[in-house]
């Protein structure tokens, strides 16, 4: 059995935390430490059996007993603290990004060299049912050749202006997972970005000097042209579609909703909206993901998504930063 040791008790510790005692096999979370600990968030951790509870991360670190730790901090102490539980030798579930740095990130991955740890990025969308299904039949060459890739990604509500400041803007924080995603549907990295993009959800998100609405165009290493479209705020719930066309078809998937139910009427014919946020949308995936890389650890196989993909979608997303900036097409081979 892996013991476990999650960093960090927010929302996506806690989800984490749930799909590992539900939903995966072969691993327990020990133990839980947050800086921020309370009386409400340690009766939580008890529920779910967490032995040890702490305020410091290094006490997960030095236990022995622990064989992976999950880092669900802020962002900007993920490549320390992955670069301290290589060295503590422990495998690492890093959730995205790894860092908004290339210099930091390549630091975690100089850590890892000579390692037989395991290291996995939390893109937990590739794990989604939808989008595995596309792949799926990609690989199978239902679809022929990839000629177009098209990504809807858009949120039911903005975030508070507040968070933008910290957040690294909307193509670290969000879109970071559609670079992701279009990668994975296509099995190709990006050669070169273009970027509109403007302000039309919410003034304060370009009071912070960040943009709240794009469409970002992509042309992949193999051929491919993709294309993302974007919004901070969606009126009828969380967007979340994808489609891969090629020489010989096409393949697309729709929202998930909470039924199929579709109501025909004298008004009209009516359904579901789509399933409002993340959580609701893709908790399935979370487990699914965190399934493989517990996996990769019992079986030492590589995790699905490595130290290398955590890199190539901060390296898009920081290429499609320029674009803005600099009103141009940028090369990713510019910012190496």
């Amino acid at each position: 059995m892996i013991q476990v040791g999650i960093i960090g008790a927010g929302r996506i510790g806690k989800v984490h935390l749930q799909s590992i005692s539900y939903q995966v096999k072969n691993a327990t979370v020990k133990a839980v430490a947050d800086p921020f600990m309370n009386d409400e968030t340690r009766a939580f951790l008890e529920s779910f059996g967490v032995k040890d509870i702490y305020t410091d991360y290094k006490k997960i670190l030095a236990d022995p007993e622990i064989d992976a730790v999950l880092i669900c901090s802020s962002t900007d102490t993920h490549a320390a603290i992955s670069i301290e539980a290589i060295e503590a030798g422990k495998h690492v579930f890093c959730e995205k990004p790894v860092d908004h740095s290339i210099e930091k990130i390549n630091a975690v991955k100089k850590a890892l060299a000579g390692k037989n740890l395991k290291f996995q990025v939390g893109f937990n969308r590739r794990f989604d049912h939808n989008f595995a299904a596309i792949r799926a039949a990609v690989d199978a060459g239902k679809i022929g050749d990839p000629h177009i890739v098209k990504i809807t990604s858009r949120d039911p509500e903005p975030p508070n202006p507040a968070y933008i400041k910290v957040s690294g803007g909307i193509f670290l924080d969000m879109t970071i997972h559609d670079f992701d995603m279009a990668c994975f549907l296509v099995n190709s990295q990006v050669d070169e970005i273009y970027v509109n993009s403007a302000v039309l959800v919410d003034p304060a998100i370009g009071e912070q000097g960040d943009v709240d609405t794009a469409i970002i165009t992509m042309k992949m290493k193999n051929g491919a042209l993709a294309v993302i479209d974007n919004s901070r705020r969606a009126a009828y719930g969380y967007d979340q579609r994808a489609e891969v066309f090629g020489s010989k078809g096409m393949v697309a998937t729709s929202n998930d909703t909470l039924s199929s139910a579709v109501i025909a009427d004298e008004n009209g014919v009516t359904g579901e909206k789509p399933l409002y946020f993340f959580l609701e949308r893709y908790m399935q995936s979370f487990a699914t993901e965190m399934n493989q890389f517990i996996d990769a650890i019992v079986n030492d196989t590589e995790p699905p998504v490595g130290i290398e993909a955590g890199l190539q979608s901060v390296l898009i997303a920081l290429a499609a930063k320029k674009s803005v900036a600099e009103h141009r097409p940028v090369k990713l081979e510019e910012l190496l």
